[in-house]
């Protein structure tokens, strides 16, 4: 190994341990497609840690991927930690979301965003947003119902394969069924009275505000777009009211995360690399 390349990496460790010590917890890193085989790196990576802290912080980067990798990413980490906190430097979209509301405590600054619970189906090698081909399906057969379609839309209707269109709609309701599951069970578990009344928050509140946030984030009208970003702000809203931290209050843990996210930035890009998963040791 160069000896540039050795001291990238130990000024990488050094300043992910550095992290990890503010935040009181072990500091795993996942920059990278959700694709399957990420989780058994993951696996990895939480085995080379010890078992004596139980809280860990994930540096997430994601544009998202397949939810069921999303699942087990999840169950490897609860397997192993009580709390998890998701910080996100820059973005976490799609399946990324799903991951980072799965999380007890998500940190973000004002420039980090999550996306729409779009989930991506892989189809020829690639990941397509599912969320798009139902919408289409849908608006070209309320159309057909009307006998308003045109020549070109009815070549493409026929063209829609059912069996891809009911794989869509399965990963649309997995996505929703995760994300209202590890809401109720992790996000809200502390969350005991309500904010403006101080009344007592039952199972059903829990689960009803959980049902309430998917339905906001899988609305594909509302955003328009699979990869719209949705910032701490709007996020924070009234319409989606979701209790996130701004990393930029605590000034020292704002200047680790920038410092190590642009150097690991820069050797990500200089590397070449698409796929990265780092912990104190495991890089």
């Amino acid at each position: 190994m160069r000896p540039l390349d050795r001291y990238i990496r130990d000024q990488l460790t050094n300043q992910l341990v550095s992290i990890g010590e503010t935040v009181s917890a072990e500091v795993i890193t996942i920059v990278s497609p959700i694709m399957p085989g990420l989780e058994l790196r993951i696996r990895s990576a939480i085995e080379s840690l010890s078992r004596d802290n139980q809280s860990v912080a994930i540096i997430l980067q994601t544009l998202g991927g397949v939810a069921e990798v999303v699942e087990r990413m999840v169950t490897t980490i609860r397997y192993t930690f009580d709390e998890v906190i998701v910080i996100v430097p820059n973005y976490a979209m799609s399946a990324g979301t799903i991951f980072a509301l799965s999380a007890d405590r998500i940190m973000m600054d004002h420039l980090s965003c999550l996306g729409p619970i779009d989930p991506q189906i892989e189809r020829d090698g690639k990941l397509v947003p599912a969320l798009s081909y139902l919408r289409q399906f849908e608006r070209l057969n309320e159309k057909a119902q009307e006998g308003a379609l045109t020549t070109a839309e009815y070549a493409l209707l026929n063209k829609l394969d059912l069996g891809e269109l009911y794989q869509f709609e399965r990963a649309r309701q997995l996505s929703v069924d995760l994300l209202i599951r590890w809401l109720t069970q992790y996000k809200f578990k502390n969350w005991s009275h309500t904010e403006t009344r101080n009344l007592p928050v039952t199972e059903e509140m829990k689960f009803s505000r959980a049902n309430e946030i998917a339905d906001s984030l899988n609305d594909p009208e509302k955003w328009h777009s699979h990869s719209r970003s949705i910032d701490i702000e709007t996020l924070r809203g009234e319409k989606i009211k979701l209790k996130i931290e701004n990393f930029e209050d605590n000034q020292e843990l704002y200047k680790q995360i920038r410092s190590y996210f642009e150097l690991l930035q820069d050797y990500m890009h200089r590397e070449q690399l698409n796929t990265f998963v780092h912990t104190k040791e495991y890089f």
